[in-house]
C-alpha cells in the first residue's frame, strides 16, 4: 500500500510503525471474510480492510471525523483478522495508533467521556470494582437490560483437594476483575497445579495488567500499570519464580505485550522482554507437565469448548488448549464458528452493547448445537458475557478440572 503520511507525524515512533504496517497491506480482503463486525454490518468501513483505509486517510491529511471514530469504535480488537492476514499485517497496533491519534482531535460527548472515566478508574481497581459489583446488585432494577446482565452473581469461595509438597514456584497473576468476580479461578489452578509439584504464589503489590486502559486509548495509564506491575513481579523471578501464570487471556496477551507498550522506557523494555517470556497461559503450563500425577476422578460430562480470541488469535494458543482439554479427558461437544468473536471484548460489551449482544446470540448457537451440559473458556470478560445468556453453567476450565480433584 502506497502511503504519504504528514512528515511531523512520520518522525514519531507511531508514525513509523503505521508506515510500516499500512504498507504490508495488499488490498485482499480475506481479513472480512473472518471479521465478525464485517460479518454482521456489511460495510467496509466496519471490517478491517476498511478501518486501515481509513486510519491511512487521517495520518495522511490530518482530518479525523466522528464517522471514522464510529467506525473504529466498532472494532473488537479480537484480531481474527491478523490470523487470516497472509501479509502479516499487525492490525491491531496500527488500531490503537488511529485511536490515539483521534482522541486528541475529536471530542467526545460528556457523558461519554463520564462513562469512559469511571470504568478506566473502576474496573482496573480490584477493591473499587467489588465494591461496584456489590451495589450493583443492589441496583439492578435501575439499569437498562443489557447492564443489569452483565452484573455478575456473587461466588461462594469453594475448596479443592489440594497437594502439601511442592517444589517449584510460580506467580499466579490475579487480574482485576477475575480476582473480585470469579475468585475461585485461582483457587482452582493452586490445586491442580499442586498436585504437579508447582506452587502458585501471589503478588500483593500488583494490579491490573492495563488492557481496560488501552482499549480505551488510557495509553499512559496503561503504561504506568505494567511498570508497576514489572517491579512487583521483578524480585520473585529473581529468587527463582519460573513463571508468571495467566489464567485470563486477556490480560496475557496484553503483559506479552509489554515490550511494544514501553518502547520508549528502554530500562523498562529490557526487563518487559524478560517478562513478556516469562508470561505463560495456564494451558502452557499443564501441557509441558505429566499430567498423569492429577489425581482426577471420571466424569462424563460433555461440556462446549470456548476459545477466546485472545487465547487463539492474540496468543497464538489455541491447539494448546484444546490439546490439554483432551489430555485431561474433557469430553467436547460439537461447536462451529469458532473463530469468531463473542462480543465480550474487554470493555466493548459496555460501550456497543447492541452490537455486542447480536456477536453473543451468534456465539451462544454456535456453542450450543451439540446439546452441552455445560460451557468452558480462558478468559473472564468472556465467561461473564456468555454466563449472562447461557442455560447451562459457564465456568473457567481449570475449574472444571479442580472439581474432579480426588481427595
Amino acid at each position: 500500500m502506497k502511503t504519504s503520511l504528514k512528515d511531523e507525524f512520520l518522525s514519531t515512533l507511531d508514525g513509523k510503525k503505521a508506515e510500516e504496517i499500512l504498507r504490508r497491506c495488499v488490498h485482499c480482503g480475506f481479513c472480512n471474510a473472518t471479521c465478525p463486525t464485517y460479518q454482521e454490518l456489511s460495510d467496509e468501513r466496519d471490517g478491517p480492510r476498511g478501518r486501515i483505509y481509513l486510519i491511512k486517510q487521517m495520518l495522511e491529511n490530518g482530518e479525523a471525523t466522528e464517522k471514522t471514530r464510529t467506525h473504529l469504535d466498532r472494532c473488537l480488537t479480537c484480531r481474527s483478522c491478523e490470523t487470516t492476514c497472509p501479509s502479516g499485517v499487525e492490525y491491531s497496533q496500527l488500531l490503537d495508533i488511529g485511536k490515539q491519534h483521534i482522541e486528541k482531535h475529536v471530542p467526545r460527548s460528556f457523558s461519554d467521556r463520564i462513562l469512559r472515566y469511571g470504568v478506566t478508574r473502576i474496573l482496573p481497581n480490584a477493591s473499587w470494582n467489588k465494591v461496584m459489583f456489590r451495589l450493583a446488585r443492589q441496583f439492578t432494577f435501575l439499569m437498562p437490560d443489557t447492564f443489569r446482565e452483565q452484573i455478575p452473581t456473587e461466588q461462594p469461595l469453594k475448596s479443592y483437594p489440594s497437594a502439601t509438597k511442592t517444589n517449584r514456584t510460580m506467580i499466579a497473576f490475579r487480574g482485576c476483575v477475575q480476582q473480585t468476580a470469579t475468585p475461585n479461578t485461582v483457587k482452582a489452578a493452586k490445586a491442580v497445579l499442586s498436585h504437579l509439584g508447582i506452587e502458585l504464589i501471589e503478588v500483593a503489590q500488583e494490579g491490573c495488567c492495563g488492557a481496560v486502559n488501552l482499549h480505551l486509548s488510557e495509553h499512559e495509564r496503561a503504561v504506568q500499570q505494567a511498570k508497576r506491575n514489572i517491579d512487583a513481579w521483578w524480585r520473585y523471578l529473581e529468587h527463582g519464580a519460573e513463571a508468571i501464570v495467566m489464567s485470563a487471556s486477556g490480560c496475557g496477551v496484553t503483559i506479552k505485550e509489554y515490550p511494544q507498550l514501553l518502547v520508549e522506557s528502554p530500562y523498562y523494555r529490557e526487563r518487559a522482554l524478560v517478562i513478556a517470556g516469562k508470561a505463560k497461559d495456564l494451558s502452557d503450563i499443564l501441557l509441558a507437565e505429566d499430567l498423569t500425577q492429577l489425581p482426577l476422578k471420571t466424569n462424563k460430562e460433555r461440556v462446549a469448548v470456548h476459545c477466546p480470541c485472545t487465547l487463539q488469535h492474540g496468543m497464538k494458543n489455541k491447539e494448546t488448549y484444546y490439546e490439554v482439554l483432551r489430555r485431561l479427558g474433557v469430553e467436547q461437544t460439537r461447536t462451529t464458528e469458532d473463530h469468531l468473536c463473542c462480543g465480550s471484548a474487554g470493555t466493548y460489551s459496555l460501550f456497543q452493547p447492541e452490537l455486542s449482544q447480536q456477536l453473543l446470540k451468534r456465539k451462544m448457537k454456535a456453542l450450543s448445537e451439540g446439546d452441552p451440559e455445560g460451557i468452558v473458556t480462558a478468559n473472564i470478560g468472556c465467561q461473564l458475557h456468555l454466563g449472562s445468556k447461557a442455560q447451562v453453567p459457564v465456568k473457567h476450565w481449570i475449574e472444571l478440572i479442580a472439581e474432579r480433584l480426588e481427595n
